[in-house]
């Protein structure tokens, strides 16, 4: 079961929307850095979606919230009525769902316009009302946990939506250091994540902007955590996930040379495409479109050079055709199961 004790650190594999799927988690848990995967958010808007959709949204509910590589899965809710996203999560949790997370941080226009998201930071005593109204409608067993930004456009407000959040039940939150106004510009202010963790009484996981082992040791030193959530580093760098781990104790150590040896990015993003074509709905077009898109975050935040000789090819056969010939035939991508 996805879960976040006090004392036990944790890495989680970041919801990441258009990302971090079904076939992603599965490529994540082969690798055997990360305790559990949060789904991409489940939104629920005016109708409360059946268990058809549960399933299709997130595949592993049909076995135990395991990816086929044993990585664990939390399902994840979006939406700002209480009454629905309660009758939301007791259909997940029937389904299979062994953990519900409530996302209170998306910071998309179209998702906030919709009261889902970030926007519902502006309103907290409508998250205690969400999170209570989702904790009374699963079994005790079942933990909800929420993820929230610092706030809706300043640092502040994130003391009282925690503090309305844990009132309502909540059994973790995940904190990303920005707010919604800022969306992903820098800075990151990992410091009153520290402060939250002082005196909310629940575990904190720390998110945004990890993109190195060094910038992982200054958010741990600033916020005091035990429990961390990589979403867009692990995929720049496919190294950090698993040196993360080690240094929380969660894998044995894994040094890797400075500066970073060569990567065979040919190999991972096979893998990507073996296990895409393992769930239904698949098509080619989107597949090539999903490995350009992490080679596109490998050459914006990790160290890819070769993006641009890549992202005009047009198959599958074009694409690792290219790759071959830029010579990505590095060190083998390693597996530490």
């Amino acid at each position: 079961m996805p879960m976040v004790l006090p004392d036990v650190p944790a890495l989680i594999l970041a919801p990441m929307e258009g990302v971090t799927d079904a076939p992603m988690r599965a490529v994540q848990g082969e690798v055997g850095a990360f305790t559990f995967a949060v789904s991409e958010f489940l939104r629920i808007s005016q109708v409360v979606p059946p268990k058809s959709v549960f399933y299709r949204h997130m595949p592993e509910l049909r076995s135990g919230c395991l990816t086929q590589t044993n990585l664990p899965v939390q399902l994840q809710l979006l939406g700002g009525d209480a009454g629905r996203m309660a009758e939301s999560a007791a259909i997940g949790h029937a389904a299979g769902a062994t953990a519900i997370d409530l996302n209170f941080g998306c910071p998309a226009p179209t998702v906030n316009r919709h009261d889902g998201g970030a926007t519902l930071l502006k309103y907290p005593t409508r998250i205690r009302e969400i999170v209570a109204a989702v904790r009374a409608a699963v079994p005790r067993s079942v933990p909800v946990s929420a993820k929230m930004r610092l706030g809706w456009d300043t640092l502040e407000a994130i003391h009282e939506n925690a503090e309305m959040a844990a009132e309502g039940g909540a059994s973790w939150l995940t904190i990303h250091g920005r707010t919604r106004a800022v969306g992903y510009a820098p800075p990151i202010h990992w410091a009153p994540i520290g402060r939250v963790r002082e005196h909310l009484g629940i575990p904190v996981v720390a998110n945004g902007d990890i993109w190195s082992i060094e910038d992982f040791r200054r958010c741990r030193d600033v916020t005091g955590c035990k429990h961390f959530m990589l979403g867009r580093g692990a995929l720049a760098n496919p190294h950090l996930s698993y040196q993360v781990a080690a240094e929380l104790g969660l894998r044995p150590a894994f040094p890797v040379p400075e500066p970073q040896p060569s990567f065979d990015w040919s190999s991972l993003l096979k893998r990507l495409v073996e296990w895409s074509f393992r769930f239904p709905h698949t098509r080619p077009e989107r597949t090539i479109r999903r490995l350009k898109q992490w080679l596109n975050l490998a050459a914006t935040f990790g160290n890819f050079t070769d993006f641009d000789a890549v992202k005009r090819t047009e198959s599958l056969e074009e694409f690792f055709g290219k790759l071959g010939e830029l010579g990505q035939d590095g060190s083998v991508y390693p597996t530490f199961r």
